[in-house]
């Protein structure tokens, strides 16, 4: 694909200097940029690198002049970042799925596949399945009995799609996705050790030596619109009620969702992410990677805790949270500074210790 230098300011709703009929390619890092690719110079910061590359045209940070920089063409954005989410769009062929159903695909006769939806080799749609219009199926695809995804959908190599999910329009599902496994729920037919610690904070008690008995999920998933689910996330099937992901939301990569479990609008979770059973997460809350949530508990909006903070309590509403356990940043960033302070406090207390309790008589 090529563009010229004024669509792609078009798309992307900039302003452009210089010669809008300049051919692009490909977008590129300033250093690296040849003549035919946008050197992508957002900062002042990589000045020196355009100089270092062979780049033509560029977008650049506001007040540059493309001029000195030895540029024929330029792109100003107000905010650079945002621009990217526009110009990788506009660029991005996405996989090569080829019209029509592919000879190799299994699609049960009561199943609906929407118009102009290309399904891949290998893919495996259930019986009464519903597959929107627009949906582009990759190879190794299994969508189960009863499932239903909307319009535009995107489902790549060996995403598995559970009975009965539902999913909105326009979803993301990177490779290796699974969407409705049954819920990690098991039970002991006496009250088991694990109860007892929960009940007493610390103490197993007496409980008998027992097995686990499997509790079944008869609930599914429901998605929303305009949710992304990362490679190999995993999303389980609620037990009687589904599990249920708000419009908006992304899941990166290796997020575990358990059964039950209710996530929001427009929420952003990062890679190794895990939410235990029954938690509800409120609207727009952003959790860094390797966050955990406790079973049973409430994430309120707007709360965005940092990488690897353990939340075993409910959070309230717009809380910025950090540590493990989790708790107010500025509060656990206090608590870290007085941890390492305590070297120095010990050696402070051992030295006073050795003052009182010196012999004044044995000088």
């Amino acid at each position: 694909m090529s563009f010229t230098v004024g669509q792609i300011a078009n798309a992307l709703g900039a302003e452009v200097a210089g010669d809008p009929d300049l051919t692009i390619l490909r977008a590129a890092e300033p250093a690296e940029a040849g003549p035919d690719d946008l050197a992508l110079a957002m900062d002042p910061k990589y000045g020196d690198g355009l100089a270092a590359g062979n780049a033509h045209a560029a977008i650049l940070w506001a007040g540059a002049d493309w001029r000195a920089l030895g540029l024929s063409a330029a792109i100003f954005v107000p905010r650079p970042r945002y621009a990217m989410s526009g110009l990788t769009t506009l660029m991005d062929p996405g996989p090569e799925i080829a019209a029509g159903v592919h000879p190799s695909a299994v699609i049960d006769p009561t199943a609906q596949i929407g118009d102009g939806a290309r399904i891949g080799p290998f893919v495996m749609i259930g019986p009464r399945a519903v597959v929107g219009a627009n949906a582009r199926i990759a190879a190794h695809v299994v969508v189960a009995e009863d499932a239903r995804i909307g319009k535009d959908a995107l489902l790549l190599h060996g995403v598995k799609i559970g009975a009965r999910v539902t999913i909105g329009d326009r979803f993301i599902a990177q490779p290796g996705a699974v969407i409705g496994s049954d819920g990690f729920s098991f039970v002991t037919p006496e009250k088991s050790a694990v109860e007892n610690v929960r009940d007493t904070l610390g103490d197993a008690g007496d409980a008998a030596k027992q097995s686990w008995t499997r509790i079944h999920s008869l609930g599914a998933v429901t998605i929303g619109d305009d949710v992304e689910i990362g490679a190999n996330t995993c999303i389980d099937r609620g037990t009687i009620r589904d599990t249920a992901i708000g419009s908006g939301t992304k899941l990166d990569n290796l997020v575990h969702v358990g059964h039950n479990v209710s996530i929001g609008r427009d929420c952003l979770l990062c890679g190794q992410v895990g939410i235990a059973g029954s938690a509800r997460i409120g609207d727009r809350v952003v959790m860094a990677g390797q966050c955990g949530v406790n079973d049973n508990i409430f994430v309120g909006d707007d709360v965005i805790a940092g990488g690897a903070s353990k939340i075993f309590t409910n959070a309230p509403k717009g809380r910025v949270l950090l540590g493990y356990p989790a708790m107010k940043m500025e509060a656990h960033v206090e608590a870290y500074k007085g941890l390492r302070r305590l070297p120095r406090l010990f050696a402070q207390v051992a030295a006073l210790q050795k003052a009182v309790s010196k012999d004044p008589d044995s000088d």
